[in-house]
């Protein structure tokens, strides 16, 4: 892919996100912040019975690459196990969005995983406690 597929491919997801939007009763969820420049998502997921994201999606605030990395990354998840997820790093991201990133724009697009990790962290958590 030439690097202005990769621009249009982000625009793509930017303007017209995969799975934005809320869950009526997510399995997990977790709000996530990037205080240095305000981006913000929240990922829900639902499980099904055999532990894969049925259902993913995010809602949040902020910059064309963390909104497209979140989108990039709903459409990616979607039929994962959790621990499928909790494997992908920060290269998994990179190799999503298609883009050589600044730091600051690494941040942005490694918001979305860490909050998705964060989420199923908690719910796991939960469930050893129940």
């Amino acid at each position: 892919m030439s690097f202005n597929m990769y621009q249009e491919n982000i625009l793509d997801h930017y303007e017209n996100p995969y799975n934005r939007g809320s869950l009526p009763q997510p399995t997990l969820q977790f709000r996530d912040l990037n205080p240095l420049c305000g981006d913000e998502v929240c990922v829900q997921a639902s499980l099904d019975p055999q532990g894969r994201l049925a259902e993913v999606c995010f809602e949040g605030e902020g910059c064309v690459i963390s909104l497209a990395a979140a989108s990039m990354l709903m459409e990616a998840v979607e039929g994962k196990t959790l621990e499928e997820v909790k494997e992908m790093d920060r290269q998994d991201m990179l190799d999503l969005v298609g883009i050589s990133l600044t730091t600051m724009r690494v941040k942005c697009a490694m918001l979305p995983l860490r909050a998705l990790g964060k989420a199923i962290h908690q719910y796991e958590a939960e469930a050893e406690g129940s």
